[in-house]
Formats: C-alpha cells, sequence, structure tokens
C-alpha cells in the first residue's frame, strides 16, 4: 500500500490547519502543472538576492552590506556568477548622494567586477544585458541644460525643472571597462514647433525620429523624460529593444553600427544607423494616432522570447510586454507576434503605423483587479507553456497554464525592507519586487550547486505548508513507504521504481535534524532521540512526506 492512511489524515490536518494562515511565501502549488525551476528576486529596499524553490525556500542567496539597495535589475550566468545593479541606501534614483553600481559576484558572492557611473552629468540606472561576448549594455540618462534642450526645440511650457536627462546606452567591455559602443537619445530627434530651432521637420513623417516635446512626465521629475528601464538584446538580429514608460512604448535599435553611425542616420546592417527601426504601443508619440490609439500604459520588462525556449515553442522569438496601467487598475501581460520581415529587413507598417495596432494575446489574472501595480514588474514565457508574471508593486508572483490557470503563486515576504512573519498581511506598495525570473534545473549555473533548503525568506514560516500541497500526488507516483507512522523509536523507509540519492529530516522550524546519502533501496533511522511532534522528510531535495513522533 502506497500511502498509510495515519499518513494521510496527517496531510490532511496540515493542509487545513497551515493554509488557513499563509499569507505570504507561497501561497499556493500544483506541482504536477507548475514548471519546475528556482525562481531569482532581489526586492527592494534590502540588500540580499535570493533564489528560491517552488516550495518557496530559499537555495542559494547572495548578502550584501545592508548600506546597499537594489538598483533593480539581476541575472544569473550559465557560470554562475550574479550580475547585479545596486545603489546605496541614502541616495535615490535621479537625486544626488547615492552610488550606482554594477558588479558581477561569483557564486560564493566574491566581488570579481564593478562598474561605478555616478557623477552631475550621468548615472546609471534601472537594467543592463550582458552580451554572448561578455560585454554589458547599460542605461544611464545624461544632463541637458534647459538651455540646450530650449535650442534644440524643446518647449519651454513642458520643462518645469532646469534640466533635462535623456536616456543614453553604451557598451563596456568587462575586460578594459572602456566604452566599445554607445548610442543617444539626443542624436535622434525631431521637433515641428519652431523652425528656427534644431531638428526642425514633420513627426509624423519620421518615426524613426522622438519628438522632443512629447512629454507625459510634467511636473516637479519631469527631469526624467523618457524612464527607459528595460534592455534586451537579440543576437541573431543584432538589435537592441528598449522600455519607455513616458512614451508608453517599447523601441529597437541596430546595435550593428559604429559609434559614428550610431549618432547619424545611416549605416549599420538596416542602413539607417541609430534612428528607430521599431516602436509600438503609442502612435501618439509620432503624431499617426490618437489617445484611443495607444495599447501600452507604462510599460516594463519588454524583451524578446527566446530565453530557454525551443524554436518549436508557439512563442518563440515574440516580443514580450508587462502593460502595468491599463483602464481599471488592472496590469496584462502582452505576447506580440514578431512583426519582424526577413525579406524587407524592416519591422512591418500599415497605414505609416507599425504593427501591431491591436494587442490579440493579453493575459492577466483570472480575477484581473487581483494583478496591479503601477510600476515594476515582469513576464516570462516558461519552456512549459506557462507563463510566470510579477506584479511588482504587490511583490506577488503567480504562474499560469495557456489555459489561465494559477498553479503557483508567491507573496515576498518583505516589508519595506524587513522579514516578516507567517500570517503578516503585507499592503500594496510595501514589498516592490522589480522582476522574477525562473531558472529550468539544468541550467549550466546549477552543475554541481547545493541546491538544498537553507530555510525561508519568511520568519515563523510554515513548513510543512509545500508538503501539505505536494506530498500525496508524490507518493501516488512512486513507490515510497514511510512506517510506522506515528513512530516511537524506528522509522522504516522503502522505495522503488525510483532511486534515493539523498535523504533530509527538518523539524517543522525549518531545522536541519538529520541528512544521510543512500545507494540503497531502504533506510531504518532511529528517531528515539527525536523531540516528539511533526517533521518533513525530504527525499532528492524535492519529494516530501512527513511523519510523526510520539
Amino acid at each position: 500500500m502506497k500511502v498509510l492512511i495515519t499518513t494521510l489524515i496527517i496531510f490532511l490536518f496540515f493542509q487545513i490547519s497551515i493554509s488557513q494562515n499563509q499569507t505570504i511565501g507561497l501561497l499556493s502549488y500544483k506541482q504536477n502543472l507548475t514548471y519546475e525551476g528556482y525562481t531569482l528576486i532581489f526586492p527592494r529596499d534590502q540588500s540580499t538576492v535570493f533564489l528560491i524553490n517552488n516550495c518557496g525556500e530559499i537555495v542559494h542567496e547572495w548578502e550584501d552590506d545592508t548600506k546597499y539597495v537594489p538598483n533593480n535589475a539581476v541575472y544569473l550566468l550559465a557560470n554562475g556568477n550574479l550580475v547585479k545593479c545596486k545603489k546605496h541606501n541614502s541616495g535615490s534614483i535621479g537625486t544626488g548622494g547615492g552610488e550606482y553600481f554594477i558588479e558581477i559576484l561569483s557564486w560564493d558572492n566574491e566581488l570579481l567586477w564593478s562598474y561605478e557611473l555616478n557623477t552631475e552629468n550621468e548615472r546609471l540606472h534601472h537594467d543592463v544585458e550582458i552580451l554572448p561576448n561578455g560585454n554589458i549594455v547599460m542605461i544611464a540618462w545624461e544632463r541637458r541644460d534647459k538651455d540646450e534642450a530650449l535650442a534644440n526645440g524643446r518647449l519651454a511650457e513642458t520643462m518645469t525643472s532646469d534640466v533635462l536627462y535623456p536616456d543614453y546606452i553604451f557598451e563596456i567591455n568587462t575586460e578594459t571597462n572602456e566604452k566599445v559602443w554607445e548610442w543617444h537619445v539626443w542624436d535622434h530627434l525631431i521637433q515641428d514647433v519652431d523652425a528656427s530651432k534644431l531638428n526642425y521637420g514633420n513627426v509624423s513623417d519620421h518615426p524613426e525620429l522622438i519628438d522632443i516635446n512629447y512629454a507625459e512626465n510634467i511636473g516637479p521629475l519631469d527631469w526624467d523624460w523618457l524612464h527607459v528601464n528595460a534592455i534586451d538584446y537579440h543576437e541573431g538580429l543584432d538589435q537592441i529593444m528598449l522600455c519607455v514608460p513616458y512614451f508608453n512604448e517599447l523601441w529597437i535599435i541596430d546595435h550593428s553600427t559604429t559609434i559614428e553611425e550610431a549618432a547619424g542616420h545611416s549605416g549599420g546592417d538596416y542602413g539607417k544607423g541609430g534612428d528607430l527601426l521599431y516602436r509600438v504601443g503609442n502612435p501618439l508619440a509620432y503624431k499617426r494616432g490618437t489617445e484611443d490609439d495607444k495599447m501600452l500604459f507604462f510599460p516594463h520588462d519588454t524583451h524578446w522570447a527566446n530565453d530557454f525556449l525551443s524554436p518549436d515553442h508557439p512563442h518563440y522569438n515574440d516580443i514580450l510586454i508587462f502593460n502595468n496601467r491599463v483602464e481599471g487598475d488592472i496590469s496584462k501581460m502582452e505576447i506580440i507576434e514578431n512583426p519582424w520581415n526577413q525579406d524587407s529587413k524592416s519591422y512591418n507598417q500599415e497605414g505609416g503605423v507599425f504593427l501591431p495596432t491591436i494587442f490579440e494575446n493579453s493575459i492577466t489574472h483570472p480575477e484581473p483587479e487581483k494583478f496591479f501595480s503601477r510600476g515594476l514588474s515582469s513576464v516570462q514565457l516558461l519552456p512549459n507553456g506557462n507563463i510566470l508574471g510579477c506584479s511588482g508593486g504587490q511583490g506577488y508572483l503567480m504562474e499560469l497554464t495557456s489555459e489561465n490557470e494559477i498553479v503557483w503563486e508567491y507573496k515576498v515576504p518583505i516589508k519595506n525592507g524587513f522579514r516578516m512573519p507567517q500570517g503578516s498581511e503585507i499592503p500594496y506598495w510595501q514589498n516592490l519586487t522589480f522582476r522574477a525570473f525562473k531558472y529550468p534545473p539544468e541550467y549550466e549555473a546549477f552543475e554541481g550547486r547545493d541546491l538544498s533548503s537553507k530555510g525561508f525568506i519568511e520568519l515563523d514560516p510554515n513548513v510543512a505548508f509545500c508538503d501539505s500541497l505536494t506530498a500525496v500526488d508524490n507518493v501516488l507516483e512512486i513507490d515510497l513507504k514511510v512506517f510506522p507512522n506515528p513512530v516511537t523509536t524506528k522509522l522504516n523507509i522503502e522505495w522503488s521504481n525510483f532511486e534515493v540519492k539523498n535523504i533530509v529530516i527538518f523539524d517543522l522550524m525549518g531545522r536541519e535534524i538529520l541528512s544521510i546519502i543512500t545507494k540503497r533501496n531502504s533506510e531504518i533511522i532511529n528517531v528515539s532521540s527525536f523531540d516528539k511532534g511533526v517533521y518533513v522528510i525530504v527525499f532528492n531535495e524535492k519529494i516530501r512526506k512527513l511523519f510523526v513522533v510520539e
């Protein structure tokens, strides 16, 4: 008999009693439908990067001095190194007093490389992209004084600040720390309000240029004109994608250019120099539409869908966008069929507007009002067809099947930088999480690494909660016996139809009690020295059962 009656009673008891209080950390989990992997998060207002498993347990973490906090993006490389953006805790984005760093750390948290850019004229922010050659492309603000902005055709009434910080993109050789390529928004402007100023022309005739007077962000922070918050690279096309939330657009530019060509309007593989190859989300930004034509609303995490996806995935190479501020206070995850035309080497247009003009594949929570974030956030397509969404303002992660069924949910258990005990309520905007990204278990970075449970982010965790969701399914799929249960002295464990390499026992506080390596088909464990209570036994770091010591 695969499942003992007493064990089932324990499972059911804990599933009922534990789930009633589970408000943070793991909220739900359907193991047979969830993509197996490890999720990387770097919550705001604290200094640690966490890698968690599907049970919400920490399997690895990279700690830092508490005076540093995220400058948003973080990536795990195939060699196990971590690329991390951080800043000083006393500063804030766009103001003085805070350093802005990009670091590469080893798996063991050794600093391997660092780059800083923080002056009155330039400052790193938000995101980076690691190129196949190891170089890193970064986003930075660059200062333009009011007089210079006005000379380039900016309307005075759109500048309440005395300075404008447009974005520019540059590539760093990580071996020499030299800039080897750069692209500036400032080199690709147009305006149609003053023929006596620079950049004068017909905006609607030039969607490849950026209207210096399109400005949705007018007020105390209007210096942050564009707020580029994401960058991605397509190796096959040698193109770079940028997310531009204050234009409600994503842009694509040519990376094959020289520095000189990137500053002009010709050259590169596509003959357009540094002009925009593609833009979508808001044709009003190039005067080819109205407010009603807007499709993007303060977007985040725009990227090509190719990470860990095989070419036969139905959305391989399409474009993903987290659409934050959709009408009705809901957020959506958009999948755009890639409009790249290989024959013409350009992106398809219709009537002078880049396609698509309607998003036909919008995904959100089954109860849409429960999934909303005014900023931050991310979306990822997974190899099994599921989609992972992170509502950054809620610190809420969910995995959906292609049928829009929730199969995994996680609430980041950090409130304003402090770890919270299980059962706590964390209001909106108090556990901010820029992104979440799930890596497959076979990812090269994990080879030979210890990915066993290191506890939980939350305090006072319900360590048996995941077992209450998964244990019955697991024992039905394999022939695994743990008896007698309850037990007083000797616990017998027998298995067949699968290989067990290691067995670890935890108490309900998450403390490791015993760990053994086995090459047999059975084990006998003496539990006479164990305190009375409920214990979790974990096989191969993922298969779990509960037992009781009387």
